[in-house]
């Protein structure tokens, strides 16, 4: 693994990310300086900075994990002090002793290094009652502030990202179908062939990607303010994806049968020329139902509003050399047209 890559991300974070971060324990750190005097406000600057996700329901939810963790590893910390007194390698059982309870509790990952910061620094930095009920509450100060910055300040909707991504992945589903109706009535060289298979092979990863960021697209909506406006979109999306899904399933499954089972006599088979233009078809209507749900990548590239799928393709028996791919690319038609017509 490249060292460059552990430690560099893809993209940048949004810029606003940045800046609610820095608001929020900006604020923290001077509100829990103000309430909580005496000690430097770190536990409440260190919440409020890892409370401010992308989205408000990560907020809530990075919040109860910053709220038990610290909450946990004080009292953790407190009783070994009470028990023990204060001798240098107290911090190292307290550490251990958290770790133990947080497995056998079953926390997760980042509740459990929580109690075992916190109460390594409340035994570092001091171990007293009232030392350990003023972090708690100064905790609770900044993991509140961050909640609040993230809520109010231009709370983030992922819509865009998921319409690109669905849009990208419609576009290249009919592109496939079109370059698969190319390619059935002419012979094609074991190099086209090859192409083929890996151009269509990307609809894999465009469908997991789109499906992401729906995802994160519905997430971020949950507990956001300005989710009603956002709601309906999203619901056309996944709706557009679930039908969009398993034709990507069947196209893949066309183009596999055409290169396992390809010799240069099929484009002579009768039925090709209409299975090829049946193939157009579905990628017009896949290209119109990503233009009607408003998501196309090349909005200026309009596609005609008629549907060309009208009914199902009626052909001759292949012969006997080629009815096994002949019959492999009409079932698929058939489980594309229902879902674009609707059909069961």
């Amino acid at each position: 693994m490249r060292i460059h890559a552990a430690i560099r991300a893809s993209k940048r974070s949004p810029l606003l990310q940045v800046v609610k971060s820095a608001a929020a324990t900006i604020a923290a750190w001077l509100l829990a300086g103000w309430v909580v005097p005496g000690q430097l406000p770190v536990f409440a600057a260190i919440a409020a900075l890892l409370v401010v996700q992308p989205s408000v329901n990560q907020s809530l939810s990075k919040a109860l994990e910053r709220s038990i963790g610290v909450i946990v590893g004080v009292l953790i910390a407190v009783a070994l002090g009470l028990l023990l007194g204060s001798p240098s390698w107290i911090v190292l059982l307290a550490i251990v002793v958290a770790m133990l309870v947080a497995w056998v509790f079953k926390a997760t990952p980042g509740t459990g290094n929580q109690v075992a910061i916190s109460a390594m620094l409340v035994l570092a930095l001091g171990s007293t009652p009232d030392y350990a009920i003023a972090r708690i509450f100064e905790t609770l100060i900044g993991v509140a502030i961050g909640i609040v910055v993230n809520a109010l300040i231009v709370p983030p909707v992922l819509v865009a990202p998921a319409r690109r991504d669905l849009g990208l992945l419609g576009a290249e589903l009919a592109a496939s179908l079109d370059r698969l109706a190319e390619a059935l009535p002419e012979p094609q060289t074991p190099a086209r062939l090859q192409e083929l298979m890996l151009e269509v092979r990307l609809l894999r990863p465009m469908k997991e990607a789109a499906e992401a960021s729906i995802a994160a697209g519905e997430e971020s909506l949950t507990l956001n303010p300005r989710r009603s406006t956002h709601r309906e979109e999203l619901r056309e999306m996944r709706e557009l994806l679930e039908r969009l899904s398993p034709i990507v399933t069947q196209t893949i499954g066309m183009t596999r049968a055409y290169f396992d089972h390809y010799d240069d006599s099929i484009g002579e088979e009768p039925a090709v020329a209409a299975i090829a233009e049946q193939l157009r078809r579905a990628g017009h209507d896949v290209r119109l139902a990503v233009q009607i749900a408003d998501v196309s990548p090349e909005p200026e590239t309009l596609t005609s509003a008629i549907p060309a799928l009208t009914a199902p393709l009626v052909i001759r028996p292949p012969s006997s050399t080629h009815w096994i791919l002949i019959g492999s690319l009409m079932e698929d038609l058939r489980r594309i047209r229902g879902e674009l017509v609707d059909e069961e």
